[in-house]
């Protein structure tokens, strides 16, 4: 039996105020990085900053209605999503913090 505690960092609880996203960690820890971070959650409604899901077991988190990820490990490790230059440029779908896309690169790459 492996009674070894998980040593990576999980979110239990995220929220997202007019200035940060603010992320509670099992261990105990309080994270936050600027919304400006995330130009998605900076440009949506507080109703659609309100609806997500974590992912991954804690790994992550996603907002469905604004297609964005954002890692544990991209919090703590990440850098600012860059919005995209022109809109005639396709998108990378729903990149979000260089610290956090589930599927893409962005806040690092949720597992």
């Amino acid at each position: 039996m492996n009674t070894a505690a998980s040593t990576e960092p999980r979110i239990q609880h995220v929220r997202v105020t007019e200035d940060e996203i603010i992320a509670r960690l099992a261990d105990g820890r309080v994270i936050s990085v600027p919304l400006a971070w995330s130009w998605r959650l900076s440009e949506a409604t507080p109703e659609q900053r309100a609806h997500f899901r974590l992912i991954g077991s804690g790994q992550g988190v996603h907002w469905p209605d604004v297609d964005e990820d954002i890692s544990v490990e991209g919090m703590l490790h990440g850098v600012p999503a860059h919005r995209p230059r022109s809109t005639s440029a396709p998108e990378r779908g729903g990149a979000g913090l260089e610290v956090g896309r589930a599927a893409g690169p962005t806040l690092a790459p949720a597992r």
